[in-house]
C-alpha cells in the first residue's frame, strides 16, 4: 500500500488509506491479544469511533476469559449523530448508525465509555439512543507549545497584516457562501479599502464537495477581494496565522475546531458563530461569538477584532492544552465530573469550563 497522503477518494480522509491503516492497527492488536499481552488491566483507546476492523474486538472478547478483556474507550469525532457530517453527504449513514450501536454495546460490555468533545455532542448521542457511558472531555487534544514552537516567535499584534483567515475545508457544511457574502458586504461598506485581506488557507488544491462555490471563489480571486493560499504545509499555514489578525469561522459543525486553538495560541484573534459547540469552546464570550447567519453582527465584531488583541486571548488554547490530561483522568477512572449519564445532563451547557 502506498504511503501517499493525498486524498484519492473521500472528503476528510482518503477512504482507501484510512481503511487500510485502521485495519492494520487492529491486526497488530489482535496479534497481541492472541499472545496474551492484553489483559483486563489494560485500556484500548481509539481516537476515532469509526475504526475499520473494530468488530473483531467484541467477537474475540465475548469468547475469552474475563482476565483477558480490556476496557475499550472511543472518542467520537462526529459520526451519524451530526446532521452536517460528511457521512450524510455520501450516504454512509444508512449503515453507519448500526455500526455505532455495535461499538456502543462493545464499549458498554467492556466497562469502557464514549468520549464526546462537548455538551452539544452529548445531547446528540443521547437522542440517538447510545447506551454506553458518555463523558464530555470538552475540547480537542492540543499541544500549545508545540504549535508555538513552529513559528519561532509570536508576532506582535500591531505588526501584523490586516488579514482575515478562513481555514476550514471549502465544503458546504463550512458555509463558504456566508464567508463570501461577508467579504462582499465588507467592501460595500469600505469601498476602495485595500489594506484588508480576506483569504482562504488550504493544505491542498482548493476544492469543494459543492461545485457551485468554486466559480464564485475564482471570480472573487480575480477581482482581488479574496486571496487563496493552496498546497500549504502546516508550518506555512502557521506562519500565515502568525501574521494575521483574525481567524474567521462560519461552520455548521466543527465540534470545537483545532483552528481556534491554533490561532489563539499564535496570537491571532478568533471569531466564530454562537452555534453548537462554539459557545462552550469560547466560554460563552459574546465579544468573539456572532449571531449565526447574521452578517451584520459578524461584521461589527470583526471590525473590532481587527483593531487590537482580545483581552482573553490565550485562554482557549490553554484550556484545550489540558484536554489530554482530562482524557487520561477518564481512562484511569478519575473523571466522574465529566460523566454525562443523568437525565439533567443539559444543565452543563450553561457552565463556563474555564
Amino acid at each position: 500500500m502506498s504511503n501517499d497522503q493525498a486524498i484519492v477518494t473521500g472528503q476528510v480522509l482518503d477512504a482507501h488509506g484510512r481503511s487500510y491503516f485502521g485495519m492494520s492497527q487492529l491486526m497488530n492488536l489482535v496479534k497481541m491479544m492472541k499472545a496474551g499481552e492484553v489483559t483486563s488491566e489494560d485500556v484500548i483507546y481509539f481516537e476515532d469511533m469509526f475504526q475499520p476492523g473494530f468488530e473483531s474486538l467484541p467477537y474475540i472478547l465475548n469468547q475469552v476469559s474475563e482476565s483477558h478483556r480490556p476496557k475499550i474507550f472511543v472518542r467520537c469525532l462526529a459520526q451519524s449523530i451530526d446532521p452536517d457530517d460528511f457521512v450524510h453527504v455520501w450516504g454512509l449513514a444508512k449503515w453507519m448508525g448500526s455500526y455505532e450501536k455495535m461499538v456502543c454495546e462493545a464499549v458498554r460490555q467492556s466497562n469502557g465509555a464514549i468520549l464526546a468533545t462537548n455538551e452539544e455532542m452529548v445531547m446528540n448521542m443521547k437522542i440517538a439512543g447510545w447506551e454506553a457511558p458518555i463523558y464530555n472531555i470538552s475540547g480537542l487534544a492540543f499541544g500549545k507549545s508545540e504549535v508555538q514552537g513552529r513559528v519561532g516567535a509570536i508576532k506582535p499584534f500591531g505588526d501584523r497584516k490586516h488579514r482575515i483567515v478562513f481555514s476550514a475545508r471549502w465544503d458546504q457544511e463550512k458555509q463558504p457562501d456566508f464567508y463570501m457574502d461577508l467579504i462582499e458586504e465588507y467592501f460595500k461598506l469600505h469601498p476602495g479599502e485595500y489594506g484588508v485581506e480576506f483569504c482562504i488557507c488550504s493544505g491542498g488544491k482548493l476544492k469543494s464537495n459543492n461545485d457551485s462555490y468554486m466559480q464564485r471563489t475564482r471570480d472573487m480571486q480575480e477581482r482581488g477581494s479574496l486571496t487563496i493560499y493552496e498546497d500549504l504545509e502546516k508550518n506555512d499555514y502557521y506562519n500565515i496565522v502568525n501574521d494575521s489578525r483574525v481567524v474567521f469561522n462560519c461552520a455548521l459543525q466543527d465540534w470545537v475546531s483545532n483552528t481556534v486553538s491554533e490561532a489563539d495560541a499564535l496570537g491571532c484573534n478568533v471569531l466564530y458563530p454562537a452555534y453548537r459547540s462554539f459557545p462552550e469552546t469560547f466560554s460563552n464570550d459574546a465579544s468573539r461569538l456572532y449571531v449565526p447567519w447574521s452578517i451584520e453582527d459578524a461584521l461589527d465584531k470583526l471590525e473590532k477584532l481587527l483593531k487590537k488583541p482580545h483581552e482573553k486571548m490565550g485562554a482557549i488554547s490553554d484550556y484545550n492544552n489540558g484536554t489530554i490530561d482530562r482524557i487520561v483522568d477518564i481512562l484511569e477512572g478519575n473523571g466522574e465530573n465529566m460523566l454525562r449519564m443523568s437525565t439533567d445532563y443539559r444543565k452543563h451547557t450553561i457552565e463556563s469550563k474555564y
